[in-house]
């Protein structure tokens, strides 16, 4: 039974990573997507058209709150057994990237 557990709850982590990562990476591609949408505007319509107030990057609080929320995780997930020193120092990585 506490296999089945340990594996649930690996399952369960890297699950939560792999969707902050995706998250993170989505915005990333969003970003960059609108940067070349406006460099390849033609220099015609900057001039007729009054200049965009520039995209806010994501809220720093926010991805800090994402990490501090994993970290939190993994760490009861620590306390509780279910991850050994490695498996937490190995995901700890991950998370702080």
């Amino acid at each position: 039974m506490p296999g089945l557990l340990r594996g649930v709850a690996r399952t369960a982590v890297v699950a939560g990573t792999a969707t902050a990562v995706s998250n993170r990476v989505s915005r990333r591609q969003a970003g960059r997507w609108a940067q070349q949408d406006a460099q390849q505007q033609p220099q015609q319509e900057y001039a007729q058209q009054p200049a965009a107030a520039p995209t806010a990057p994501p809220s720093t609080d926010d991805e800090m709150t994402s990490k501090i929320d994993q970290l939190k995780e993994l760490g009861e997930l620590k306390a509780q057994g279910v991850l050994t020193e490695e498996e937490f120092a190995a995901q700890k990585r991950r998370v702080l990237g």
